[in-house]
């Protein structure tokens, strides 16, 4: 028997009001939230229409064999960093031409594939072995609206196709459980310089997966308390008088401990490596994971919020990096140290839904700017009165420093005072008190480069 797939129903109203304008086929996401009996999708997104695109209406068989698999996995991309934890894209959509209708699996099964693979690259985390690995395939017929839904493995390049039940629930996503919480980070990642073809990006990842280590192995307080795994996570909660458990618009507040010091049993290892520089992320991250409310696990709780914590920050240290190379900001001297502000998270609701998604922001971007960016990757409207900017602004100077041997260690290094003396006397210029400018800097995320 194949999975079930339960479905918000304005994700079936924004399906069928999909029109193909000419075209050949329509493609796009479906998102939402995958569990061991069932998998729940909420939203739908179509691909936007590339710009130089030019379509052939006389050999629409032919365009369906050339989808720009590229384009699409460009998209899944940018939703996937907009998604909070407990969300994932679940599958792909195809909307074709009553002609097209027979010729649609090999276009959707490449497009399948081509996009996990995509979203999952850059992740700090892995699925466990418990965790479902199929993605849904749906093709609906624009004249006939005729829905076939598939899955495939994406763990298996050679599985086949396997039908799916596609089934729709009104108020889907309504009564969903949220998880809020604020994780201070202060990573120190060294760049070494043992490699021409060790990039900052593969330094950053490295120096990430070390620091995601941490995350997963930290003890999670939900509501000031450590509770086990395996247990539901409404355990305790109020129940209605119909004896129901009522969990509409319940949030969790998550508390994150991190190891400070090694056990006995373990040997802390500090090994010298020759680097050009080094990178300093530091600051307060807000995360926030949903879970859908039928028999939630507390450990499907901590999952999600784990990922969300590893994805904001691995998300935003890759939008810095494509923002700094588009600007191409001017090398500095050597011994000078750059300070960089990480984007901040801005979080706007999903009409009709406890669940919301995310973007990220500089601080010279307008709302109005946000604002088009969600609507353009989500195909849905977005009001800018609903956007909802999570952190405090920050602050960021340029300083310079002296040369200094880096050392790679596990253990996470505590800010010097001449940086945070540097801010405070900027802070101070702008007629803002010492104490206030170390609350911000606290508050904030900031980026810092060091090179020697």
């Amino acid at each position: 028997m194949g999975r079930t797939y339960i479905v918000e129903e304005t994700v079936g109203q924004y399906l069928s009001n999909i029109s193909l304008q000419g075209k050949a086929f329509v493609s796009g996401l479906l998102i939402g939230q995958c569990s061991s009996q069932k998998d729940y999708v909420i939203l739908a997104s179509r691909t936007p229409p590339k710009e130089e695109q030019n379509e052939n209406p006389k050999h629409p068989k032919a365009q369906l064999d050339n989808v720009d698999e590229e384009w699409a996995t460009e998209h899944a991309n940018q939703v996937s960093r907009m998604l909070p934890g407990g969300l994932l894209v679940l599958g792909v959509f195809i909307i074709t031409t009553l002609e097209l209708a027979n010729d649609f699996q090999n276009a959707l099964r490449r497009l399948i594939f081509a996009v996990e693979k995509s979203v999952c690259r850059k992740r700090l985390w892995n699925f466990t072995e418990e965790e479902v690995s199929e993605r849904v395939a749906l093709h609906i017929c624009s004249s006939t609206k005729k829905i076939v839904c598939r899955t495939y493995d994406v763990h298996d390049p050679k599985s086949s196709a396997r039908p799916a039940d596609w089934k729709y629930q009104n108020g889907l996503s309504a009564s969903w459980l949220s998880l809020e919480g604020t994780v201070h980070i202060n990573i120190h990642i060294p760049l070494s310089t043992t490699s021409i073809s060790y990039t900052l990006e593969k330094n950053m990842k490295n120096g990430l997966t070390r620091w995601a280590k941490q995350i997963e192995n930290g003890v999670y307080l939900i509501n000031g308390q450590v509770k086990d795994e395996d247990c539901d996570l409404l355990e305790g909660q109020k129940k209605s008088s119909r004896g129901n458990t009522q969990a509409s618009g319940h949030s969790f507040d998550v508390r994150v401990l991190t190891q400070l010091l090694l056990s006995s049993d373990h040997r802390s290892t500090a090994a010298v490596q020759i680097c050009s520089g080094s990178v300093n992320l530091k600051g307060a991250v807000k995360c926030r994971a949903y879970l859908h409310s039928s028999k939630p696990k507390v450990k499907d709780a901590v999952q999600a919020v784990k990922r969300d914590i590893l994805n904001t920050v691995a998300d935003r240290c890759e939008i810095l990096f494509e923002d700094l190379l588009l600007n191409e900001m001017p090398e500095k001297k050597d011994s000078e140290k750059e300070f960089h502000i990480l984007p901040h998270r801005v979080f706007v609701p999903i009409p009709g839904s406890a669940v919301m998604l995310c973007d990220y922001k500089f601080g010279d971007e307008s709302a109005e700017e946000i604002r088009d960016h969600f609507i353009e990757m989500l195909d849905h409207m977005i009001k800018i009165e609903d956007l909802e900017i999570a952190e405090d602004i920050n602050t960021a100077c340029v300083s310079s420093v002296n040369n200094e041997a880096l050392m790679d260690n596990t253990d996470e290094e505590q800010p010097k005072q001449p940086i945070k003396s540097t801010i405070l006397k900027i802070q101070q210029n702008i007629g803002v008190i010492a104490a206030f400018a170390v609350a911000v800097l606290a508050a904030g995320i900031s980026f810092h480069y060091f090179s020697d």
